[in-house]
């Protein structure tokens, strides 16, 4: 018997099992995207590019909050410490193509270029009384 003879029949076999499987997988993918649920809005601030950013402030060398033109604050983290932060006075903000301030976006603090590991919607920068506490809790 030829060797051909025994791998036509299991070609055959592979060619008609493969559409199957791949529907198996389909289904069991369809079901995970069903029971995760879909994220809400993103934070973004449109328009960045444009007069979107009102005011921001920095908060360490990690954070730094947004306030858009409807007077809404944003926190973004950084990647890494930009130890300049707390001493400058004005940031680069590099928005996306689109314009907007996300989570996708940087920062540029003297030249050098900050990434954001987050970008949320918050109540508003911490007040100062808050940072004393802080700075007393490390004290002690």
């Amino acid at each position: 018997m030829k060797r051909s003879d025994f791998i036509l029949p299991f070609a055959a076999l592979a060619m008609i099992a493969t559409p199957f499987s791949a529907m198996a997988q389909d289904t069991s993918q369809a079901d995970t995207a069903v029971s995760k649920p879909v994220a809400s809005d993103e934070a973004s601030i449109p328009f960045a590019n444009h007069g979107g950013v009102w005011d921001w402030r920095a908060k360490g060398t990690r954070e730094v909050y947004f306030q858009d033109s409807r007077k809404q604050w944003y926190r973004a983290t950084l990647m890494s410490s930009a130890f300049d932060l707390p001493y400058v006075e004005f940031i680069g903000i590099d928005a996306s193509p689109g314009g907007s301030l996300d989570k996708w976006s940087a920062i540029y603090v003297k030249g050098q270029r900050y990434t954001f590991a987050s970008f949320e919607k918050v109540d508003g920068p911490p007040t100062k009384k808050a940072k004393q506490k802080a700075e007393e809790k490390a004290a002690e």
